[in-house]
């Protein structure tokens, strides 16, 4: 009894004891460390809730979202490709060298042998162009040297040219009757430049008419239709207009020289008869010799090549 009593005053100490303090000897206990809380499951995708509860409707679920598709190889175009040259079967490469001999071992004909000669290797199906290509003897850098200029053809180009003259007062009278498509003033110049139009092929224009004309040199100029007087197409005080508009309509063809020293210009069409390009390409050639600048030394024309559209050059002495 005794010992129980002695023992109970100890445990009222204990008990009697601050909350915040430890009796002597007692072990300290450590804190405990706070559990990190697990992050909430995603919502399952759309496939597997209806998989689950078959019952459920499925707009309950989220849409899954698509999967991302590689991208698709590009197609190979098939036919000519860019940068190679068309397929040649035999049979054309047979008359392509064929061709090249004849030209061989005629050498340098007089003009008539060569437009003979131009005919009989033509091989396409369409009525092809004849062009004149000139090398000259002149320094392009020298601005005294440039070769630029009109020639009137005798026989015309085989192909009808649409001509607008801006002109004002009796002039529009007078270029209609000549020809010409479209004649007029202010209200040509203000439908260039609005509306960019550009419906025609040759474009005239009196002198009186130059300073609002220059006004479309940005539309004219980079489709080389703007009037020039080196290229013959500003009619002057003492011109006459309908002589200028018969002369366009006729086939009047503008040569200007290129880098190279070269003059290119289309003379005619392949099914003239052979007197009439014979003419056109000799007019072509004479004024190319008229025009010679004092300051060339040397030879002047270096060689004469007559062309169609898809045959090969044939030199020509002249």
């Amino acid at each position: 009894m005794a010992k129980k009593q002695a023992d109970k005053p100890d445990e009222t100490k204990e008990k009697s004891a601050p909350a915040g303090e430890q009796p002597a000897g007692a072990e300290t206990k450590k804190p405990r460390a706070a559990k990190a809380k697990a992050p909430k499951a995603e919502a399952a995708p759309a496939a597997t809730v209806e998989s689950a509860s078959p019952g459920a409707p499925s707009a309950a679920a989220p849409p899954a979202a698509p999967a991302p598709t590689a991208p698709a190889a590009p197609a190979k175009k098939k036919g000519r490709q860019p940068g190679k040259p068309p397929h040649r079967g035999k049979k054309l490469l047979n008359k392509l060298k064929n061709d090249r001999q004849k030209i061989l071992k005629a050498g340098a004909p007089p003009l008539k042998q060569a437009i003979a000669l131009l005919k009989q290797i033509k091989r396409a199906k369409f009525d092809e162009t004849v062009e004149v290509h000139m090398s000259l003897g002149i320094d392009t850098t020298q601005s005294d040297q440039m070769i630029r200029g009109s020639v009137p053809l005798p026989h015309g180009l085989g192909k009808v040219k649409r001509v607008v003259v801006f002109c004002q007062g009796d002039n529009i009278a007078k270029a209609k009757e000549a020809g010409a498509d479209f004649a007029g003033g202010d209200e040509l110049v203000e439908k260039v430049q609005k509306e960019g139009w550009l419906d025609f092929d040759v474009a005239l224009a009196t002198q009186d008419m130059m300073g609002k004309v220059s006004r479309l040199g940005k539309v004219l100029g980079p489709r080389g239709l703007m009037p020039t007087p080196k290229a013959g197409t500003v009619i002057t005080a003492g011109q006459d207009v309908a002589q200028a508009v018969r002369e366009q309509k006729a086939g009047k063809v503008e040569y200007r020289a290129d880098k190279g020293g070269n003059v290119h210009a289309g003379v005619g069409k392949i099914s003239f008869p052979d007197d009439k390009l014979a003419a056109n390409i000799t007019a072509f050639v004479e004024q190319i010799r008229a025009a010679k600048p004092a300051g060339v030394k040397g030879h002047y024309v270096k060689s004469i090549t007559i062309a169609g559209t898809m045959t090969p050059g044939i030199p020509v002495t002249m």
